[in-house]
């Protein structure tokens, strides 16, 4: 059975997509921990990170530098954090959260933004 990763790369679920390639694709969290909140996934669905090949697995990392270099250009914060779960959904994808501060991200248990940013402006701004 698909993820729901899976059915949002084949536009059956709609997104926020900001970045693609082949083989991977980024869009917003849709329940961020901070403004700008990205998820970097493969295409082909993985269940767990450390399962993947090493090709697969060096390409989605450097996809993800991709894709955090674009939030870090775009914008305009001090660093890009990341963070890989692996339980939320059985499709492997990286958290990628802009920062500029070590207190802008958020403590494990505390996650979420009590206000959400506007997904379709901050998509906008990302890939313009």
């Amino acid at each position: 059975m698909p993820t729901i990763f899976s059915k949002i790369i084949a536009g059956e679920i709609p997104c926020h997509k900001v970045w693609e390639d082949d083989a991977h694709f980024a869009f917003l969290d849709i329940n961020p921990w901070v403004e700008g909140h990205t998820l970097v996934i493969p295409k082909a669905e993985h269940d767990y990170l450390f399962d993947m090949d090493d090709d697969s697995y060096t390409a989605l990392h450097l996809a993800a530098k991709t894709v955090a270099n674009l939030l870090k250009d775009k914008l305009g914060c001090a660093r890009v954090c990341t963070t890989v779960i692996g339980y939320e959904v059985p499709h492997v994808h990286i958290h990628l959260l802009p920062t500029n501060q070590m207190s802008d991200f958020a403590k494990p248990g505390t996650f979420g933004m009590k206000e959400k940013p506007d997904l379709v402006a901050l998509a906008k701004r990302i890939t313009s």
